[in-house]
């Protein structure tokens, strides 16, 4: 299970050392996550990356926007303690908190009213009516006019679009079809726990207007990998 996954030292050191491969494909969409919010690169603020792992959304904010703050929350000890090492270069700019994004119980720790806040490839492996709970959380947490981004895979919801998605991801990695036939049992697993609960992205942004979000778009998007997000207004519609 998700919880249990992520809380093995197995998979953080098998994350960890992946990650570095991943975040140089990721790095440009990291860079328009942080260039998308609506502050100057001199202007103090404060965001919340959500499910942070060892914080590559917030590295990319923190560089753009030198006078930004960041609280990092993840409710994973192994994957904190990678962080504080590859957060160094911004010592006194950020802060951990443990927190479980699947339970609602958000620690004090957290501040009640923030600027930002943003996910990555974390919000796929909620449930769907923890992700539209959580959608809502974001939302009251903000201040009028404050930002909600979010960096994940979709689902399809036509196999013809699914089956040209992986067409085009096996032409860029050619491997990618040998690695799905190989899977140890501990890799199907962590595969089976990452795709279960992805969904398509239409029910995803309705989740946002439910919450009370306007401007929601899709700012990027390249087969399933998509930035959707918007902004809580001064008052709700």
């Amino acid at each position: 299970m998700n919880a249990a996954i992520w809380q093995s030292a197995d998979a953080v050191r098998t994350w960890t050392a992946e990650a570095k491969e991943h975040e140089r494909n990721r790095a440009a969409q990291r860079r328009l996550m942080a260039a998308l919010l609506p502050y100057g690169e001199q202007e103090a603020f404060t965001f919340l990356d959500l499910g942070a792992g060892t914080g590559a959304a917030s590295r990319a904010i923190l560089d753009l926007h030198p006078r930004s703050t960041a609280v990092l929350a993840d409710f994973s000890a192994g994957m904190m303690a990678a962080g504080e090492r590859e957060m160094r270069p911004f010592a006194g700019r950020f802060r951990y908190v443990e927190f479980d994004m699947s339970t609602g119980r958000w620690p004090a720790a957290i501040p009640a009213a923030l600027d930002a806040v943003v996910t990555s490839m974390c919000v796929h492996h909620l449930p769907d009516e923890r992700k539209q709970g959580l959608f809502a959380e974001i939302f009251d947490r903000l201040v009028p006019g404050g930002w909600y981004l979010n960096y994940d895979p979709v689902r399809a919801e036509d196999p013809v679009v699914d089956a040209a998605w992986q067409r085009v991801n096996d032409r860029v990695d050619p491997a990618a079809g040998g690695r799905r036939q190989d899977r140890t049992p501990e890799q199907q697993a962590r595969y089976a726990n990452h795709v279960r609960h992805i969904i398509p992205l239409s029910q995803q942004l309705r989740y946002l207007t439910t919450a009370g979000f306007q401007g929601v778009e899709v700012y990027w998007k390249r087969l399933e990998s998509v930035i959707y997000g918007g902004y809580r207004p001064a008052r709700r519609r």
